[in-house]
């Protein structure tokens, strides 16, 4: 019997100008994808256009390509930096702007931060255990003052080789195991 690979998103949690969020993703897709255990992809919630839940129809395209992407998916890793201690207003939407597609999947999380993103990576938790996602233990956390110069070039220490790919390990088997319910 052959196994398909699953379909893991690494989705983006910023949309602002001079974020730094798409680096931190392609860092972690290149660690991902040299394991070869799964598909990786980014998937970044500024190209969708989503709509604040509950105003207006007017983005239903792209809210409805948002759900067909998170349909597709069969486990994340969110990639959350710290705002006023908890998620990005944008992240928080997209989250909020889908249901049962996140259900019966797992979640693996990398923040960034003065404390390493720990307080949005709480709250996200949360937010996803009320979507039906299995948030895994290891959490590899990024300090804005040893992982990035000047707070912007991201220079991640070594260090956080061995977290990440732990995160990646328990994403891919609660992924699995998820998917038979699903």
């Amino acid at each position: 019997m052959k196994i398909d690979k699953l379909n893991i998103g690494i989705i983006l949690g910023s949309t602002r100008q001079g974020r730094v969020s798409p680096k931190v993703g392609e860092w972690v897709k290149e660690i991902a994808e040299k394991r070869g255990d799964a598909n990786y992809e980014i998937v970044d919630i500024a190209e969708f256009n989503l709509p604040f839940v509950g105003e207006g129809a007017s983005e239903e395209v792209g809210l409805n390509k948002w759900k067909e992407k998170i349909m597709q998916l069969d486990g994340f890793v969110f990639i959350t930096q710290e705002y006023n201690h908890s998620i990005t207003g944008a992240l928080k939407n997209a989250l909020d702007s889908a249901y049962k597609e996140w259900n019966n999947k797992a979640a693996g999380i990398v923040s960034y931060g003065s404390t390493g993103g720990a307080r949005a990576a709480e709250h996200l938790r949360g937010i996803l255990a009320e979507l039906q996602v299995a948030s895994v233990r290891t959490h590899p956390t990024l300090s804005l003052f040893t992982d990035f110069e000047n707070f912007k070039e991201f220079k991640p220490a070594d260090l956080h080789l061995d977290n990440v790919n732990a995160m990646l390990d328990q994403v891919l088997a609660w992924s699995g195991a998820l998917k038979t319910l699903r």
